[in-house]
């Protein structure tokens, strides 16, 4: 009998293996490739100069880095959060990011398959080794980006216990450095509030609650220390999206970048802020009904995916969460349309289209084929939320018409 359960466990154990070297040759392979093409890590220097423009007491936000000139764009609390960055030189600086990046992108897909209810260690490693070549998570590593901590944060809170005491603090976290993931506190506290009226006090209003705590705490808390830095930045810095970047630039992969390439001009104005509250109340309508219906996995996939496409600038490498998405369709969607959206986030096709850095604007001179190339995560995202939205009211079709037939029996 100890033989055998011995043979049995090794047996085991050979997937396992096989998933660990798989994953392990890939991550190497990705390491290596990073490294052929030379990335520079533009952002992760940026941060780096924000912790010593901190510690030095300068002005963070007519601080400039790197050869690009680039200025400081996300909250005072995330430049606190940078300056341990001061302490390591930049070759050491690069290859723990690209490590820990790594890591970060296993945590992701762990998170993103405990969503589904798919949480098994095997699969993860698999996934994991497929996923680090999608464009998002090449770029991100490329820049030495935080998307992946970002994201981590999110979903780490969002597939906790609903009676955890922590669920809120990722998220309430993630939002105080980058404002985006503020969406899902509104996605907590619309649920929390429609389920208040039968339930009373609950776990989604409890979570809105936490985040939104944590997130004026830690704001307060680098107003203290940063005071000027803090009235510049939610007084003016948070009004001027033109420190992001350009609008119509093809890393851009929100409707206002989508709209000023379909339209050749740098700014859609009103056009946008027309699609962007139709597409944001679509979408977090979409995200409750879900998340009332106790389909959590559709309900955060589709408040991320509205954040990224209401948002001002959403760069390519902040669709990070195809990772998720990606994962979800594998669980629900016919393979079909999971290997298109697959080749969508790993074609890189959005670069295959003319585009320039600044001064140049090569993408206000797309053609048809072009503009559609460099709007594929848009209509990627678009594409998902029409088919949650679809899917949600047939279930709630469904689900009427049983409740009818089932008045109609108890009748008879």
């Amino acid at each position: 009998m100890t033989v055998t359960s011995t043979h049995r466990a090794r047996l085991r154990e050979l997937p396992l293996a096989a998933a660990a070297t798989a994953c392990l040759l890939s991550f190497a392979a990705f390491w290596m490739a990073q490294r052929a093409a030379n990335v520079t890590m533009l952002d992760l220097s940026v941060y780096r100069a924000e912790g010593e423009t901190v510690l030095a007491g300068g002005d963070l936000y007519a601080m400039r880095a790197t050869s690009a000139n680039l200025p400081t764009t996300y909250p005072p609390f995330a430049a606190l959060l940078f300056t341990p960055l001061t302490l390591l030189g930049v070759p050491e600086m690069r290859t723990l990011a690209t490590a820990g990046n790594l890591l970060l992108l296993l945590a992701l897909v762990h998170l993103s398959l405990r969503l589904v209810g798919r949480d098994r260690p095997g699969a993860a490693l698999w996934a994991a080794a497929v996923l680090v070549w999608c464009e998002p998570v090449w770029t991100t590593l490329r820049y030495g980006q935080i998307n992946l901590l970002i994201a981590v944060a999110v979903l780490w809170d969002l597939t906790r216990r609903e009676n955890s005491r922590w669920a809120g603090v990722g998220i309430g976290l993630a939002t105080a450095v980058k404002l985006t993931p503020g969406l899902f506190v509104v996605l907590l506290l619309v649920v929390g509030v429609a389920r208040a009226r039968t339930y009373g006090w609950n776990p989604w209003l409890r979570q809105a609650a936490t985040a939104t705590g944590v997130f004026l705490g830690v704001t307060v808390a680098s107003a203290v220390v940063l005071p000027y830095d803090s009235r510049r930045f939610w007084t003016e810095m948070i009004f001027e999206t033109s420190r992001v970047g350009r609008k119509e630039e093809t890393a851009n992969q929100s409707l206002n970048g989508v709209l000023a390439r379909l339209m050749h001009t740098t700014d859609p104005g009103m056009w946008w802020l027309l699609a962007a509250v139709v597409v944001g109340v679509a979408g977090i309508t979409v995200a409750v009904v879900a998340a009332l219906r106790d389909d959590r996995p559709v309900a955060v996939v589709a408040c991320a995916t509205t954040a990224l496409l209401v948002s001002p600038i959403s760069w390519s490498h902040h669709w990070v969460w195809c990772v998720p998405m990606l994962i979800l369709l594998a669980t629900r969607a016919r393979p079909a349309w999971t290997v298109g959206t697959a080749l969508v986030f790993a074609s890189f096709a959005l670069w295959w289209v003319p585009h320039a850095p600044a001064p140049v604007r090569l993408e206000l001179h797309q053609n048809g084929w072009q503009m559609l190339l460099s709007g594929l995560y848009t209509l990627a995202g678009l594409g998902l939320l029409a088919a949650c939205a679809v899917r949600q009211w047939r279930a709630g079709a469904v689900r009427q018409w049983r409740a009818g037939a089932g008045q109609a029996v108890a009748k008879e």
